[in-house]
């Protein structure tokens, strides 16, 4: 039986690598829908090679480019809702937009009531009360893209005894500043963020990895989908049930530790195919290997605790999932800003913690209830990171 499958963000690095699963196993996948935000050149080349029923693409002033190279074979869409529009379309439709921008996605895919492969972290974290209902829809599924959540569905799977789960273990790169002072890390430059040492990922995301705020908002992400307030898979567990454990060589992806005192772990070599694959296959598994470790050559793992006082922005991301309500959204949304800012050379690297940890300071304590509120908060959020952003402190740094 053939699977349809629409990629919303097929031109980036979680798109393009779905794309290769596709190709991989052609019977089984019929991509019937590709968006992509604005790279019109890849988008057409993916076009081509998969004849989608759908096309989107967000900008506008693309659209019209796009629809005459298809013009009969694939109906093309563009705007800001086109994205969002092809949600819906797909048996199964992959989240790999970046950013607050994928919000629309998860909603509508859930909402339709079909399986949504879920890679944009920042939706679930910033409306997690929203997608919350969403899922209850009749039919939806949602499974999770990133590799560590991912890696704890599968040790549930194996072991679904919900009332004895007592801890998930995160487990973190420690991205390319591993090991360094916070005073170390003052002059750092972009290319040294982006230089992650065993994944590779978008910019926004490697920068992320390297703050260690993708941890954090990882970490929001394991309450939504596991803890509490419990969802359609919840497992009860607390933030302080939550645990990051720093492991440089990325085999092991995550962890769950069981009430007898069991830890069951999930291991492969670093590869992104692998959890995209489980989530589309699921519940059976993907037919070609990817991770594939040798046990004769792994040689070592190593753990240690996070340096919280280095990388603040982990610690930022407990205290505003404890906090509740809006301030994920908040922190997600500053954080957008101060990374955005980081990468365009307006703020050193050290300067993104503060930028996020000064918005928060003045979250407002609203809820995120409703779609409506979520917005808000994230236009909120975003203002204040803008103004903060503003300040000459900031701007003077070298």
């Amino acid at each position: 039986m053939t699977t349809t499958v629409g990629v919303i963000g097929s031109t980036g690095s979680i798109g393009t690598q779905t794309l290769d699963l596709v190709a991989a196993d052609p019977d089984r996948y019929d991509v019937v829908a590709l968006a992509a935000g604005s790279n019109l050149d890849l988008l057409v080349e993916q076009v081509r090679a998969f004849r989608p029923r759908y096309a989107a693409i967000g900008d506008e002033t693309k659209s019209a480019d796009l629809a005459a190279m298809f013009r009969g074979s694939t109906e093309v869409l563009a705007g800001p809702s086109a994205l969002a529009d092809l949600a819906e379309v797909a048996d199964v439709t992959v989240n790999g937009v970046v950013g607050f921008a994928g919000l629309p996605v998860t909603l509508g895919c859930l909402q339709a009531g079909k399986r949504l492969a879920l890679a944009n972290k920042e939706s679930l974290i910033a409306a997690g009360p929203v997608v919350q209902v969403a899922r209850r829809t009749p039919g939806a599924e949602l499974l999770p893209v990133d590799s560590e959540h991912a890696a704890i569905h599968m040790c549930l799977r194996a072991n679904d005894v919900k009332d004895r789960v007592e801890r998930l273990q995160l487990t973190a790169s420690g991205g390319p500043f591993r090991g360094r002072a916070r005073a170390d890390l003052a002059t750092v430059s972009i290319d040294d963020a982006l230089a992650h040492p065993t994944w590779s990922m978008g910019p926004k995301i490697t920068i992320d990895s390297s703050t260690l705020m993708n941890k954090g908002l990882e970490v929001i992400e394991a309450n939504e989908l596991f803890g509490t307030p419990a969802g359609p898979a919840g497992y009860g567990i607390t933030f302080d049930e939550i645990e990051v454990v720093v492991h440089p060589q990325s085999i092991v992806h995550s962890m769950v530790t069981f009430s007898d005192g069991s830890t069951i772990a999930q291991l492969s070599h670093p590869d992104m195919r692998l959890p995209i694959g489980y989530a589309l296959a699921y519940p059976d598994r993907f037919p070609v290997p990817y991770g594939r470790i040798d046990w004769s050559a792994l040689g070592r793992l190593d753990f240690e605790l996070p340096d919280t006082e280095a990388f603040p922005c982990l610690e930022l991301a407990f205290t505003a999932g404890r906090v509740g309500g809006t301030a994920p959204a908040w922190l997600s949304a500053a954080n957008e800003v101060a990374v955005e800012a980081f990468l365009a050379g307006r703020i050193a690297w050290i300067d993104i913690p503060d930028v996020i940890e000064s918005v928060l300071a003045v979250h407002d304590g609203s809820t995120a209830d409703t779609l409506e509120g979520v917005l808000d908060a994230d236009a909120e959020a975003r203002r204040r990171a803008t103004e903060i952003l503003g300040r000459t402190s900031l701007m003077a740094r070298p």
